[in-house]
């Protein structure tokens, strides 16, 4: 997490715990020309709706004015994590225990670095997934030091 993302949680943290919300995750991204800050938000249902991604956006934007800590021009936006929800804290993985995900990989596991399939296992510092490779059915195990990326996945075999 770099510093302005870290400083930008510090100040969204309270908003979202007030209205009752989770924030899923914070990026700060030049794209293009411009750079953009987006915070992701949801409740704990999964169903958060653009008036609560307004209401979280309006206040966080004043805490932005209020305290200034990001030097440049930026857009903010405020909306939900989708139907690919990234898994980044240890309860993230623990919801999506059963549920079909993607995670991507620094260093090969089982020569690949990227696997979709059902999580079936979170434990501390692995986790363990049912994958398909063709008509085989395996169980790979990967431990958390060596993901990249994880996320919510779209099972379209199913």
């Amino acid at each position: 997490m770099s510093k302005i993302t870290e400083e930008v949680e510090m100040l969204a943290l309270p908003i979202v715990n007030e209205l009752s919300l989770e924030l899923v995750d914070i990026e700060f991204l030049k794209e293009g020309r411009d750079w953009f800050l987006r915070v992701y938000i949801d409740t704990q249902e999964g169903n958060i709706d653009i008036l609560q991604c307004a209401q979280v956006s309006e206040r966080l934007s004043e805490e932005l004015d209020r305290t200034d800590p990001i030097p440049q021009n930026y857009f903010l936006e405020v909306s939900s994590p989708g139907a690919e929800r990234p898994l980044k804290k240890e309860q993230d993985y623990e919801k999506a225990v059963g549920q079909y995900i993607y995670v991507k990989t620094y260093e090969p596991v089982k020569d690949m670095k990227e696997f979709e399939g059902h999580l079936l296992v979170n434990e501390p510092d692995a986790i363990e997934l049912q994958i398909r490779i063709k008509t085989r059915t395996l169980t790979v195990r990967i431990d958390k030091q060596k993901i990249a990326v994880a996320r919510y996945a779209i099972d379209f075999s199913a």
